[in-house]
């Protein structure tokens, strides 16, 4: 029988605060909920914004950093897999599909709030964009790389 494949990358920003918790085995888990945005072309031709809305569980380390450096609005890339589980609730049977993240990368930068950008106006957005255009224009020494030989790049030995 061949494999299935399962995988999920997602990036948005928190809908919520994370919950963490602790299981009565003592594991740390965290769930949270992400907002992601996209754009179509309804019949008429025009534009529509949809958001949808994916919970995401983290555990062991990974959820306490999550926890930790996270908060709503936050922006992150999360990679991971589709989980479903179900339960009984009232006598109903319940199901939920969410994701099983592997890894969390912030995309905040430190010490940034989410909801800092929230107060600028676009003129101040405008002034910003001027300023790193201008720097981006600025003359730069070229950068002369050696002919390297054409052995393969071992992932193990890039540092980051």
């Amino acid at each position: 029988m061949a494999r299935s494949l399962n995988q999920v990358t997602l990036m948005g920003n928190l809908t919520r605060d994370p919950d963490l918790r602790e299981t009565p085995n003592g594991q740390t888990v965290v769930s949270f909920s992400l907002a992601l945005n996209r754009s179509y072309k309804d019949q008429a031709g025009e534009w529509q914004e949809v958001t949808d809305y994916v919970d995401i569980v983290a555990w062991g380390p990974l959820a306490e950093r999550v926890s930790q450096y996270l908060f709503k609005g936050s922006r992150c890339l999360v990679q991971g897999r589709l989980q479903s589980r179900s339960w009984e609730q009232e006598g109903q049977k319940r199901t939920k599909v969410e994701v099983l993240a592997s890894d969390v990368t912030f995309l905040d930068s430190r010490g940034s709030q989410a909801g800092s950008d929230a107060g600028r106006d676009d003129e101040e957005d405008s002034k910003e964009a001027t300023k790193v255009a201008k720097k981006s224009t600025k003359k730069t020494k070229d950068v002369v790389v050696d002919d390297i030989d054409d052995e393969p790049i071992n992932l193990d030995d890039i540092p980051f």
